[in-house]
């Protein structure tokens, strides 16, 4: 479990294919040294285990195929930042939303632009996710805890404050490139009730 709360920018070092799964690492200087072996870290909202134990800030994971194919991380390059977030533990304060770390879907980051003096970001989604979006709901870009400000058939925008925007993969973000989403577990819940 994760609240959408980044707490590091962490470098791909290597993202190379390992028998029929991925094998990704991640250089991680401030988190690395206080994760286990077997600890979950959410890398660009992906729950994912550490498999190795940590070796001068490098974080280590094994991707199944599907990890692979149904996130962004087939687009991911060496020298590229992931958002990184320890999982959340039971007696700490919660500045986000609850976040399960498992991507529903990929969107696309259509439009950036700024609106009324914010940077604002258009993304499009599955129209089959809509019953899961709400206006002024929570959803997970990347893994990060956001807004949404509008919601349109198949597109929702979200506004970036500046701390946000510095301390995430947004602010190198471009129209075209590829986010993970999950929508808000609650709303989920509630809908498939």
């Amino acid at each position: 479990m994760f609240t959408g709360i980044i707490e590091e920018l962490g470098k791909v070092q290597r993202l190379v294919k390992s028998g029929i799964n991925f094998r990704l690492e991640v250089y991680a200087p401030k988190i690395a040294p206080e994760v286990r072996l077997g600890e979950s870290v959410s890398v660009n909202g992906v729950c994912l285990t550490s498999v190795e134990e940590n070796k001068k800030g490098l974080l280590c994971f094994d991707l199944m195929p599907k990890s692979f194919q149904e996130t962004n991380f087939k687009e991911i390059r060496t020298g590229d930042k992931v958002n990184l977030e320890r999982a959340l533990k039971a007696d700490s304060r919660l500045s986000g939303h609850f976040v399960s770390g498992h991507v529903d879907c990929t969107g696309v980051l259509r439009r950036r632009q700024i609106e009324k003096g914010n940077l604002s970001l258009l993304i499009s989604y599955p129209v089959k996710f809509s019953k899961y979006l709400l206006a002024q709901g929570s959803i997970t870009v990347d893994g990060i805890s956001l807004t949404v400000a509008k919601k349109q058939a198949d597109t929702f925008s979200v506004y970036i404050i500046p701390h946000t925007l510095k301390n995430t993969t947004l602010d190198s973000a471009q129209a075209g490139d590829k986010v993970n989403l999950e929508f808000d577990m609650l709303v989920k819940a509630c809908c498939q009730s």
